[in-house]
C-alpha cells in the first residue's frame, strides 16, 4: 500500500482567501484535518474528521499517525512555517521526511521585517511563546537586530522589562507588529520604555534593535581588579585553566557554586555572553564584593543568589557545566546534585586544596581527571627576577556520560 504524504500547510492571518484553488480541493478531500481552533474556522464546510491541536500537540500526533498508517489522506494547517518553532519540529519527531510535504507561508519574522521594510539578513529569529524570557535575553543583548515571537504571557512589555533590566537601553528602537499579513495589520514604532505599559494584539512580533550589542571578552583579567579580600580568588591561571576544562558553549547553562569573589562566573559570563550564568555565594560578604565586581566588569547574563547549595540551585536550570570553587563542606552533596542535574556530556570542574577533599571527590567520581596546578610567579628582585610560589591547586574535571548516576554517590 502507498502511503500519501501528510499535507502541512502554512497559512497567513488572510487564512484560505491566500490559497490556490489545487491546495483547497486538497483539504477538501482530506480524511482528516488537523489544525488550531482559528485555523479549523476557516474551513466550515469541511465534512471529514476534525482534530483541534489544544495544548498538547500528542493526541494529533497520535491520531496522524494512526491515519498515515491505513494510507488515508490527512492536511495538517499552520501559521507562517510550520518548520519555524510551529508544528513540523513535533511532526519530524514521528514522521520521516518522506512522510511529510510542508509547504510554508511566509513567517510571522519575515512579514514584520516586509511590513518595517526593514532588511533581515543580518537579524536574530527568536520565539517567546511558550518558553520562559530568560531563554532568549542573552541572545537579544548580543544581536543587532532580533525579531520575537510572543504570546499571551510573553507580552511585548513583559520582554521589554526583562530587557532593560538585563541591561539594554529604555530608549532602545522597537516595533510592535500586529495581525500580520491580514486586513487588520498594525505596526506600532516606539522604544522599549514606550511599551512597558501597553498591550497588544495576541498575535504579534516584537522587533528590537540593539546599537550596543554585547561582543565576548576573552578570559584571563588579571587578579588585582577585583575586588575580594584575604586573597580569596581563583587565581588567573587556574581561573584560565578551570575555564577551559568547563568549555561552555554559546547557549549553554553554567553553575559556580562558592562563586567567591566572582571571578571565574563573571569571566566565563562575559566570554560566552549568549551562555547563562548562575552563581550562587553563601557569605554575605562575598555577595557585596561581586557585586562590586558586576559593576566593573557588567555581565548581564549572570544571575546571582545570596545562598547556599545544593538547595539554592533547585530552581535553576539544568546546567552544561558546573564549576565548584568553594563546598562549604558539602562535596558530597554538591557531587550528588551534579551527578543528577548535569545534562548528558556535561562538564564538572572542582577546584580543590586539601587532599581530604581530592580524596573524597575521587571516591565519589572514580572516573575523573586530575591536574595539580602549580603556578610559579616571577617578581623583581633587585636587577634580577625571582619565583614566588602560589598555593597548588588540584584542578578535577568529570564528563557525565549516558550511563545512571551512581547509587552510591
Amino acid at each position: 500500500m502507498t502511503r500519501a504524504s501528510i499535507l502541512v500547510l502554512g497559512l497567513t492571518d488572510a487564512g484560505r482567501d491566500s490559497l490556490p484553488a489545487h491546495l483547497y480541493e486538497r483539504i477538501a478531500h482530506a480524511d482528516l484535518l488537523v489544525g488550531g481552533k482559528r485555523h479549523l474556522a476557516a474551513f466550515p464546510e469541511f465534512t471529514g474528521e476534525r482534530l483541534v491541536i489544544e495544548s498538547s500537540v500528542e493526541p494529533a500526533l497520535v491520531r496522524l499517525q494512526q491515519v498515515w498508517e491505513s494510507g488515508a489522506t490527512a492536511v495538517v494547517l499552520a501559521s507562517g512555517d510550520p518548520l519555524w518553532y510551529g508544528i513540523g519540529v513535533s511532526l519530524r519527531r514521528v514522521f520521516p521526511p518522506d512522510a511529510l510535504e510542508i509547504l510554508p507561508a511566509p513567517t510571522s519574522a519575515q512579514l514584520a521585517f516586509a511590513a518595517l521594510a526593514e532588511p533581515w539578513h543580518d537579524a536574530v529569529l527568536l520565539s517567546a511563546h511558550g518558553r520562559p524570557v530568560a531563554a532568549i535575553i542573552p541572545t537579544v543583548l548580543t544581536a543587532t537586530k532580533a525579531a520575537i515571537l510572543t504570546d499571551r504571557i510573553q507580552t511585548p512589555a513583559v520582554i521589554a522589562r526583562a530587557l532593560i533590566e538585563a541591561g539594554l537601553a529604555p530608549n532602545s528602537r522597537c516595533a510592535v507588529c500586529e495581525q500580520l499579513g491580514g486586513p487588520r495589520q498594525r505596526v506600532i514604532a516606539a522604544t522599549l520604555a514606550d511599551i512597558l505599559a501597553t498591550e497588544f494584539d495576541p498575535l504579534n512580533v516584537l522587533v528590537v534593535w540593539n546599537e550596543h550589542p554585547l561582543r565576548p571578552v576573552p578570559p584571563g583579567l588579571p587578579d588585582e581588579v577585583f575586588s575580594t579580600e584575604a586573597g580569596q580568588i581563583t587565581k588567573r591561571e587556574v581561573r584560565l585553566l578551570s575555564l577551559a576544562e568547563l568549555a561552555l558553549q554559546p547557549g549553554e547553562v553554567l553553575w559556580d557554586i562558592g562563586a567567591g569573589s566572582g571571578s571565574v562566573a563573571i569571566e566565563a559570563a562575559r566570554a560566552c555572553p549568549t551562555a547563562r550564568v548562575y552563581a550562587v555565594e553563601r557569605r554575605a560578604n562575598f555577595i557585596e564584593h561581586i557585586r562590586v565586581n558586576l559593576s566593573r566588569f557588567p555581565a548581564p547574563n549572570l544571575h546571582l543568589t545570596h545562598g547556599e547549595a545544593p538547595e539554592a540551585c533547585s530552581d535553576w536550570p539544568d546546567p552544561a557545566a558546573i564549576f565548584v570553587g568553594g563546598s562549604g563542606g558539602r562535596l558530597r552533596e554538591i557531587i550528588a546534585l551534579a551527578r543528577q542535574r548535569l545534562r548528558p556530556r556535561g562538564r564538572l570542574v572542582l577546584n580543590l586544596v586539601l587532599t581530604g577533599h581530592l580524596t573524597e571527590a575521587l571516591a565519589l567520581l572514580p572516573t575523573a581527571r586530575v591536574m595539580q596546578v602549580q603556578i610559579n610567579r616571577a617578581v623583581p628582585i633587585q636587577t634580577d627576577l625571582r619565583l614566588v610560589a602560589l598555593n597548588p591547586v588540584f584542578v578535577v574535571t568529570w564528563m557525565k556520560d549516558d550511563a545512571p548516576p551512581n547509587p552510591s554517590g
